[in-house]
């Protein structure tokens, strides 16, 4: 989902600043956000990784001027992108990818190279990435730091929201191993903090035990002090985050939203690789972090939304941090990349 997710802010930012260009995703049919790609889709019977002749025969025929590998690809298919003129763009995610892309082989392939996290969490480029860098004279590389997408008011914006409130995202994506119960502790700790009086807001998917007959796109009230929001808009997902006074979310790309838009941040692993960049937060004092247990999440949460010193603390520690918008740093490589 992360991938998607990204991926798709930067397509609706490039549709933005070139109208005429024409965009189309390769995806997996199995992908849950697969049938509702707002751009033209080629859907393929699993991950695109892996059914290299039908993305190479997409490239050929459709012969685009920038192809963009986030966190995903083969040799054959980053060559094949060569082969037919394309500029080459490669997103790596994680340390493996990294890893991948700093390779003699492929770095002779790909045009530019966009880190996906910022280079306190990502970290700087090591000596023997530099060594490479400065033989080849090839890929330049980039740190998008943060996916930002600007914020579009919503109606459930106005259901009876508080002034102060906490916002909790689970994140819209599958289980994870170990996790597979993540959105249902969210949505517990939610229910637990109304409990205890703190105004708050869950946006997750629905279709999970408790939440099935509760969050809904349009959102419903439970109580006083809770309300249960299904999945939102990009946009409108923004807006609540900028409106929160405390964001509770996974350890994936809304926690470095929620500090790249100056918000305390309560950080909860769901994913192997989450953890360490949960650690790099909290050691740059921009995060909490908290186990994927219920008790645990609400005691901490609770603790820290009465304790405002500390709040608006990590608040301003995220906003000294200064984000870039991953979107702009984007585009404006892209710029350097389409034919005059």
């Amino acid at each position: 989902m992360g991938e998607y997710a990204r991926s798709l802010a930067i397509a609706q930012g490039a549709a933005e600043r070139w109208p005429g260009a024409s965009i189309r995703f390769i995806l997996s049919r199995e992908a849950p956000y697969a049938a509702q790609s707002p751009f033209p889709a080629a859907l393929l019977a699993s991950s695109p990784t892996f059914h290299s002749a039908a993305v190479i025969k997409i490239m050929n025929d459709w012969r685009p001027d920038i192809v963009i590998f986030d966190n995903a690809g083969r040799t054959a298919q980053l060559r094949a992108a060569r082969t037919i003129g394309a500029r080459v763009v490669y997103i790596s995610a994680r340390r493996r990818q990294r890893s991948k892309a700093f390779r003699l082989s492929w770095m002779r392939l790909i045009d530019e190279h966009w880190i996906a996290y910022p280079e306190f969490i990502a970290g700087k480029l090591r000596l023997l990435e530099r060594l490479k860098l400065n033989l080849l004279a090839r890929p330049v590389v980039r740190y998008l730091d943060v996916i930002l997408m600007p914020a579009r008011e919503s109606p459930v914006l106005g259901l009876g929201m508080a002034d102060a409130y906490v916002l909790m995202v689970p994140g819209g994506g599958t289980g994870h191993p170990g996790a597979a119960d993540a959105v249902e502790v969210f949505l517990q700790a939610a229910r637990g903090l109304a409990a205890l009086g703190v105004d708050t807001v869950f946006v997750g998917r629905a279709g999970t035990p408790s939440a099935a007959t509760e969050a809904a796109p349009g959102g419903s009230a439970v109580g006083s002090r809770a309300q249960l929001l299904g999945p939102l808009p990009q946009a409108e997902l923004a807006a609540l985050m900028r409106g929160a006074r405390l964001v509770i979310a996974n350890g994936g790309s809304t926690l470095l939203q929620s500090i790249a838009c100056g918000k305390a941040s309560v950080a909860v692993p769901i994913a192997g690789d989450q953890a360490e960049r949960i650690r790099r937060c909290v050691d740059a004092g921009v995060a909490v972090a908290a186990p994927l247990a219920l008790d645990a999440v609400v005691k901490i949460a609770v603790d820290l939304w009465r304790d405002g010193a500390r709040l608006d603390a990590l608040a301003g520690r995220a906003v000294a941090l200064g984000l870039a918008d991953g979107v702009d740093v984007a585009l404006r490589a892209m710029t350097t990349l389409l034919p005059t």
